[in-house]
């Protein structure tokens, strides 16, 4: 069985061989590796079999200054995903940033629908997909298209938290013409992943906190269970073996029969803080695989090698049994996490992972 068929059967929980981790480095864990290793691919240096597959850049020239007011002199484009316009400021700690907000003090839907969209969808941004998909396979490796702050949080990180929420229960037209916006070139970009072959498109957006949902399980199931909807089915609809990860921090369980029922095939993080990952697999684990379960506010920054360890054993053995689990810290490795817990995570999948 290659790397790339035992995540498959991982993640279908048929059969696998193995039990398969992932994990992204924040810069100042990736700095460290490099003065380590003499190397920056900390992925191809351990062996996870994930890669991500991205689009060409963009070609447009767009100047988003006008739509902010008294833009702080080091502002700049929100260093992750730039292309929808979002400035941020840098934080006073490690890689954090404070996040500026385009549509502010937009008014009107007119205002809005005038708004310069990226053009993720323009076919010269495809240039090239199929022949990256395949030197993947080609690698053994596992392709994957990345695709979370699907709808939700792109529109609050474009109009504010506080201004969207009050959109939807005052403005519900700018409300859903927004979430309609974000959701169409969603579509468009879900189809053209499947079409090309992604092995797994991910999606996800933080719609709870670690003591319940920010909105009612109802409203959510009302604004944006049926549009997530309309993305998992354009993408089914051209690629059924295509698999369907949601990221969600938090204690999202209201809503996980939901998430089942519209095509999600995979539950990430199921933070441990708040939610029973062993529970959690009993309940679902016939129907859902799980990516993540070690938690980066407990065990991976305040825990010895050992017990790091031991945590990484039971995960195996209780929502690993079967198959359905990729091994993951919740969250980007931070800072606060000392290096020789990374090598204990990533030495106990390898000694307990075999099934």
């Amino acid at each position: 069985m290659t790397r790339r068929e035992n995540v498959i059967r991982v993640l279908r929980r048929d059969n696998p061989q193995s039990v398969p981790f992932d994990f992204v480095l924040c810069p100042s864990h990736l700095e460290k590796f490099k003065s380590k290793t003499n190397t920056e691919d900390y992925q191809e240096y351990y062996g996870t079999p994930f890669r991500y597959v991205e689009l060409e850049p963009t070609v447009a020239k767009r100047d988003f200054s006008s739509y902010y007011r008294n833009l702080p002199d080091k502002a700049g484009p929100l260093s992750w995903n730039p292309e929808w316009g979002i400035y941020s400021v840098r934080g006073p700690v490690a890689h954090f940033e404070e996040m500026l907000h385009p549509m502010e003090h937009l008014q009107t839907v007119d205002e809005l629908s005038a708004y310069p969209f990226p053009d993720f969808n323009e076919p010269y941004r495809w240039k090239g997909m199929d022949e990256k998909i395949a030197s993947l396979r080609q690698a053994d490796l596992v392709a994957v298209a990345f695709m979370q702050m699907t709808i939700f949080e792109i529109a609050w990180y474009l109009r504010g938290m506080e201004n969207l929420l009050l959109d939807i229960v005052e403005q519900r037209e700018f409300a859903e013409t927004l979430f309609d916006k974000i959701m169409n070139i969603r579509i468009g970009m879900a189809e053209k992943y499947a079409r090309y072959g992604v092995d797994i498109l991910m999606l996800g957006d933080d719609v709870s906190t670690q003591i319940g949902m920010m909105m009612s399980p109802d409203l959510w199931r009302e604004i944006l269970k049926p549009r997530l909807e309309k993305i998992i089915k354009a993408a089914k609809k051209e690629n059924p073996s295509i698999l369907l990860f949601y990221h969600g921090d938090g204690d999202l369980q209201p809503i996980i029969p939901d998430l089942i029922e519209i095509g999600i095939d995979i539950l990430n993080p199921v933070q441990p803080e708040c939610m029973d990952p062993v529970q959690i697999k009993k309940q679902y684990g016939d129907r859902l695989s799980f990516w993540g379960t070690v938690g980066t506010q407990t065990i991976l920054p305040f825990g010895t090698p050992l017990e790091v360890e031991m945590k990484i054993k039971e995960m195996i053995e209780t929502v690993g049994a079967g198959g359905g689990l990729v091994l993951s810290p919740t969250h980007v490795v931070e800072p606060d996490v000392p290096p020789e817990n990374i090598e204990a995570f990533i030495n106990a999948v390898r000694k307990y992972g075999k099934y």
